[in-house]
């Protein structure tokens, strides 16, 4: 009897902690050239900057400031009131390559190709369905683009 509520007891929190991780605060950046500090204040050097709408994963929250990791896997800290839980996705396919992914007029590849986008451009999240991401560009051209070739939320 014990070993049987030890062994429940070991897969609760299995899925408990594997349902935490799968939804990891999310948040996209709000401004343009908004710094990431190498720690939590306006005192610690800038990392590196960032564009409005680039989606990062909260790591930690410390007084005001978020300690957050982007799709490169970059870390650096981040001050709250700079970013928004509106979600946003980047390309993160093809680095150093000059290759672009499609944009779909349609949640498929049958859909007409209504634009192309290379590495690292930031696109807002309309909606996501069946492994598809409805996604809207800071220029105007919306469309849909496979899930697996986007980071973000």
């Amino acid at each position: 009897m014990i070993k049987k509520t030890i062994i429940i007891f070991i897969i609760l929190f299995s899925l408990i902690f594997s349902a935490t991780a799968a939804l990891a605060k999310m948040v996209s950046v709000v401004g343009d050239n908004v710094n990431l500090r190498s720690g939590p204040g306006t005192k610690y050097s800038v990392k590196w900057k960032y564009g409005s709408g680039f989606p990062l994963k909260v790591v930690q929250e410390k007084g005001g400031w978020l300690k957050v990791e982007d799709f490169e896997g970059d870390t650096g800290w981040l001050y709250q009131k700079l970013t928004s839980r509106t979600g946003h996705m980047i390309v993160k396919v093809h680095k150093n390559e000059n290759k672009k992914v499609n944009i779909r007029s349609g949640p498929g590849t049958k859909n007409k190709v209504v634009g192309k986008a290379y590495y690292g451009v930031v696109f807002k999240t309309i909606k996501q369905q069946n492994g598809w991401a409805q996604v809207k560009h800071d220029s105007g051209l919306e469309g849909w683009i496979k899930r697996s070739l986007l980071w973000g939320f």
